[in-house]
């Protein structure tokens, strides 16, 4: 490593897009110097010291391997929180928070102390949004990985929610053998089909494969959840789940099979069809 360089030199030698150096140099004056991102701006002649440019030399090459950007800084935004990622849970992406959205409207007209399970909830973020935006609400959360929940849990720790929402290990229901049941059931399941190019590509490269596929044709979790819902739903609960761009008519077929009414599809903001929602 050659002599210490200043922030603007950084920056503008990088060949990451600028954004992502922003985000991965910022990361490292936070950590190194307790600096907010706007020293990049204010402080951009600043010369960091040896041990600070070694750790960004080595997000550096480790992006420009491809590593997700989640995963080097350690956390992701999602709705109205921040959350602790790591290898093993999937990244939390901005679609899901239309998940966020239907649960927190249907609370809104839900006069009565509600109850939502969060099927396969990763890094616990549908269960913690929800949570975090409604005080009142009870939320059970499932996953079957161990991995998955302890960051889970570390999450609601550092959003002081432990105390609202219950984990609970194990596949999709089968953690809940004596629960009453829900008011709103939520699920991201892993929806990608196992011969999908995308898996190739990019940070899903990166993240732990059982959350993105279910390792068949991309409909096998979602069928399994529909199919089981109405014994944990109350009457006229609200049921929610996440698919993929082409697999909405598909997941409508499953759900109107199951017996639900009042089928509604859901745009993200890319306006694909990206959630199914129905009524017991």
């Amino acid at each position: 490593m050659g002599k210490t360089q200043s922030l603007r030199s950084l920056l503008a030698q990088t060949m990451l897009p600028p954004n992502e150096a922003r985000i991965l140099l910022a990361h490292v004056l936070e950590k190194h110097y307790q600096l907010p991102r706007s020293a990049l701006l204010s402080r951009d002649d600043m010369q960091i010291h040896s041990d600070a440019q070694i750790q960004w030399e080595d997000l550096q090459s480790r992006r420009l391997r491809g590593e997700p950007i989640a995963y080097l800084v350690g956390k992701k935004g999602f709705h109205e929180i921040e959350l602790f990622v790591a290898p093993g849970v999937l990244i939390p992406r901005p679609e899901t928070e239309l998940l966020v959205e239907i649960a927190l409207k249907e609370i809104s007209q839900l006069n009565q102390e509600v109850r939502i399970l969060d099927l396969g909830t990763g890094s616990g973020a549908i269960a913690l949004a929800i949570a975090h935006s409604a005080p009142h609400v009870k939320v059970t959360a499932t996953d079957q990985s161990p991995d998955a929940l302890a960051i889970a849990k570390k999450n609601a720790a550092l959003l002081k929610l432990e105390s609202r929402v219950q984990f609970k290990q194990g596949s999709w229901y089968e953690s809940l053998s004596d629960d009453a049941p829900f008011d709103i059931i939520l699920s991201n399941p892993p929806y990608i089909a196992h011969q999908d190019s995308h898996l190739e590509r990019g940070d899903l490269r990166f993240e732990t494969i059982s959350a993105l596929t279910d390792h068949a044709g991309g409909l096998s979790c979602l069928e399994e959840i529909i199919a089981n819902a109405p014994r944990h739903l109350k009457n006229d609960g609200l049921i929610a789940v996440e698919h993929g761009f082409d697999q909405s008519e598909a997941v409508i077929s499953l759900i109107k099979t199951a017996g639900f009414s009042d089928i509604q599809k859901h745009l993200d903001l890319s306006g694909h069809d990206r959630v199914v929602s129905a009524r017991k």
